[in-house]
């Protein structure tokens, strides 16, 4: 099993992504100028501030020729998994939908947070049971979820919100929220539901020297899925 961790210019969680990938599979490291996804059997756009976050975060990155071959790997198949920066990235390249703005509080905001599992039925969360609280840092500036109207409510009603910000018993409040997300979201995943954007860093999460291993159940459930489709086998 082969997780392909991409690179940028200013990136700086590359290295917290690949050790939590390798925890579950082996990893290497691909370089944002390089379209060769190196035959990785899942991607994971890691966090930091590729590219200084000029323009906007992830703009830049979101352009790179290594993103632009994401959605052919997408199409047949491939898992993709980014936090933070990867989510902006995401975001900016129209493979998932919304948008990450400037914090609600303007301030840059590095924290523990809790998520509750709004969606367990995904290749990135079958470990984990509907409701769960999830523990797991975030460091971010421009964080904020916003979506208009419409593709807040598809979001909803076609389970794509996948993480929500929430209280350490639950309940999702607005004092849960760090960025002033929309509907609390602190997750979500594209209509197909093999690619997974997320604010809070995971990777940062996968080991219990670092604070707690909430984190590596997105890891082993992306293993577990690859496992069980095959997927691995087929590209």
């Amino acid at each position: 099993m082969k997780f392909g961790v991409l690179q940028f210019p200013g990136s700086c969680d590359e290295v917290d992504a690949l050790k939590a990938a390798s925890l579950v599979g082996e990893a290497e490291l691909l370089w944002h100028g390089e379209r060769d996804l190196h035959g990785a059997d899942a991607i994971i756009v890691p966090g930091g501030f590729s590219y200084g976050d000029y323009l906007r975060a992830g703009a830049v990155a979101g352009r790179s020729p290594v993103v632009e071959a994401l959605p052919e790997f997408v199409a047949k198949g491939g898992l993709v998994l980014g936090s933070c920066n990867g989510f902006q990235i995401l975001c900016e390249a129209k493979i998932l939908p919304g948008a990450l703005m400037r914090n609600e509080c303007l301030q840059y905001r590095c924290q523990s947070t809790h998520l509750r599992v709004e969606n367990a039925e995904t290749p990135f969360t079958r470990l984990m049971r509907p409701g769960q609280i999830l523990k797991m840092p975030i460091s971010h500036g421009e964080g904020k979820f916003y979506a208009d109207p419409e593709t807040l409510r598809r979001l909803r009603d076609q389970k794509q919100i996948v993480f929500r910000y929430c209280a350490e018993d639950g309940r999702v409040v607005k004092e849960a929220n760090p960025n002033g997300s929309l509907d609390n979201v602190a997750g979500v995943i594209n209509e197909e539901g093999t690619v997974l954007g997320l604010m809070p860093h995971p990777e940062r999460a996968s080991e219990n020297a670092m604070g707690g291993t909430d984190g590596l159940l997105i890891f082993h459930s992306l293993l577990g899925s690859l496992v069980e489709d095959g997927s691995f086998l087929k590209r």
